[in-house]
């Protein structure tokens, strides 16, 4: 696996050594496997410290679901739900706080709060502004792929080359960033899992992830509890399964093995501390 050492801020992320775990915090009432279990700054952040004390190496705050056929937020309301939120864990963490967001006000106001990553999963295609931002910012940014937008992603997608088009996609958006001023060290790359992808999709990419290593940028793959993992599990009658059940837990486990076992340097995930044990084995087994 590659290796890279990204800045954030003060501290220093080593990637590629071993797989490190993004924890997810959702502030959100209709995230698709917690919408409103967290949807306070005291519940979000009493999560995230719990996150940490199971191991998380970057905490991930977002405000805005992104679920399958989900509606925007205001930008006033996605200020609401996340910056409290990061100041507060910003004086009580020593790991780096990523911001879950597509709006370049956003982005900025987080980063003054003390978030020292931005986590883009529209590539800086939803707002202009977004790109200079991220440059001005001076922070590692996070570019995914998506197609389409999340209310329009998962409607019939389809790809004559997927893996080629994935990468062509992020390839044009390390460009967009670059030529912004963005630092082509500080990019990570997300090839998008569940973000216009069917399950074949979501399943060939995690088998062939590491063909994504030539773009010459960490990787990171967020498979969580996503609905393939749910279909794959899911007893034969039922149309879906609980996110929160045990079955999806084992199959996200799944993926986050599959992931780094074709070197992922950062998964992001809900579970940190199953994550945790599972990664121990699988990074033994790589550097065995």
């Amino acid at each position: 696996m590659p290796i890279y050492t990204l800045a954030c801020g003060s501290q220093s992320l080593e990637l590629g050594q071993r797989t490190l775990i993004m924890g997810i915090v959702n502030i959100t009432p209709d995230s698709f496997s917690d919408g409103g279990h967290f949807f306070s700054t005291d519940r979000a952040v009493a999560q995230a410290l719990q996150l940490v004390a199971d191991g998380a190496d970057i905490l991930d705050i977002g405000g805005e679901s992104t679920r399958p056929y989900s509606e925007p937020v205001s930008l006033e309301e996605e200020l609401e739900r996340v910056i409290p939120v990061i100041e507060r864990l910003a004086t009580k963490v020593n790991v780096p706080i990523s911001v879950d967001t597509t709006k370049a006000a956003v982005a900025k106001a987080a980063v003054a709060a003390g978030a020292t990553i931005i986590n883009d999963i529209a590539a800086l295609r939803m707002d202009p502004e977004m790109a200079a931002t991220a440059a001005q910012c001076q922070v590692p940014l996070i570019l995914m792929h998506m197609k389409g937008t999340p209310k329009t992603m998962q409607a019939a997608p389809t790809y004559t080359d997927l893996i080629g088009e994935v990468k062509r996609f992020l390839e044009d958006a390390v460009a967009v960033a670059i030529n912004a001023g963005v630092a082509r060290e500080a990019i990570i790359l997300d090839p998008g899992i569940g973000f216009g992808k069917t399950i074949a999709h979501n399943l060939q990419i995690l088998r062939e992830l590491d063909r994504f290593h030539d773009l010459g940028a960490p990787l990171l793959v967020g498979s969580s509890r996503k609905m393939f993992v749910r279909q794959l599990v899911k007893p034969p009658a039922e149309k879906d399964i609980d996110p929160l059940s045990p079955e999806v837990a084992w199959g996200t486990q799944a993926t986050v093995a599959a992931a780094a076992m074709k070197g992922a340097h950062i998964v992001r995930v809900h579970d940190v501390a199953r994550t945790r044990a599972t990664l121990a084995v699988i990074d033994a087994i790589q550097s065995a």
